[in-house]
């Protein structure tokens, strides 16, 4: 911020004196922090000046000035050579600060307005990016939590959008680190089927439990969740009665993974009680299992499965 220069005699009594202090603060403060004053450009600056300001901000991680740089930028110049650019970077801008449903608004706009510019496999892959974010909190990012056992909405849609980076933009510079994201996501969503079962055993619901893990074991193949998964299928049936499909779910438990937990050296399965030895109090069977649950079976077998 530039001073004008001072072209009369300055009495440095009364009034004249608190004037000057004032003034000398307000010109110092302006040399050491930026802004939302620092926004309001002279009206003879031009685009390429603005656009410059902009990247500053972006370059210190001032997103919020940043946003509202880019914003102006546009709407001052909504046809000029920075615009598209400037639209671009403000999906980048709204990630930065956190701004992740804006982020993905932007990032639609984008692709709305230019779906034909050679960077718009970046506004889908910001897409994908922001949604997974969406699934993240301040807590999280401050104690260590299993991200299987939360709201699994937005890696869902995260999914999704890498789905369509991928399926559009196969070569795309962001198709590596997309299709990382995307195993990652596969594996969290199998893992999260298997906290379900487990809390459906809990329930007594033996039936619904069995469909989580055979949709593990039969969609989720290339997951590291496939061993409990069959576990899961495997104690479902025993406590189902249904005997020789809990044989073939052993079976196949003990000839891909025999050193899992459930597992004993002459595969046997040990899953935690069997149907002969379950019983459930009147207190469980009038809440349909809500109160009174009986200790059940719990499977999360992870050691020498990851990825």
């Amino acid at each position: 911020m530039e001073a004008t220069a001072v072209t009369k005699p300055v009495n440095f009594g009364g009034k004249w004196l608190i004037t000057l202090l004032i003034l000398s603060f307000g010109l110092s403060g302006c040399a050491l922090f930026e802004s939302d004053d620092e926004l309001e450009v002279d009206l003879n600056s031009g685009e390429q000046q603005m656009y410059r300001r902009a990247q500053r901000f972006l370059d210190t991680s001032n997103f919020d000035l940043a946003i509202s740089a880019l914003q102006q930028l546009e709407s001052r110049y909504p046809f000029g050579k920075y615009a598209e650019q400037a639209q671009l970077e403000l999906i980048y801008a709204h990630h930065g600060a956190y701004q992740s449903e804006a982020a993905i608004e932007a990032a639609d706009r984008f692709i709305r307005l230019h779906p034909q510019h050679p960077s718009v496999d970046y506004a889908y892959y910001m897409k994908g990016v922001s949604a997974y974010d969406m699934n993240e909190n301040f807590f999280s990012s401050l104690i260590p939590s299993d991200d299987s056992k939360r709201d699994v909405s937005g890696v869902r849609e995260a999914f999704d959008e890498f789905t369509q980076l991928l399926t559009r933009y196969p070569n795309s510079r962001y198709a590596q680190d997309a299709r990382a994201r995307m195993v990652y996501i596969r594996n969290m969503l199998a893992r999260h089927e298997i906290h379900v079962a487990n809390y459906y055993f809990k329930r007594g619901a033996y039936m619904a439990a069995l469909k989580r893990g055979q949709n593990v074991v039969e969609n989720m193949q290339e997951t590291t969740a496939v061993a409990d998964g069959l576990a899961v299928m495997a104690q479902a049936y025993i406590l189902l009665e249904m005997s020789e499909l809990a044989k073939d779910s052993v079976r196949v438990l003990c000839a891909n993974y025999p050193e899992h937990p459930n597992m004993d050296a002459e595969c046997n399965f040990k899953g935690g009680y069997d149907i002969e030895g379950f019983e459930r109090s009147w207190l469980n069977e009038a809440t349909f299992g809500l109160l009174d649950p009986p200790k059940a079976p719990q499977f999360d077998y992870r050691p020498g499965f990851e990825s």
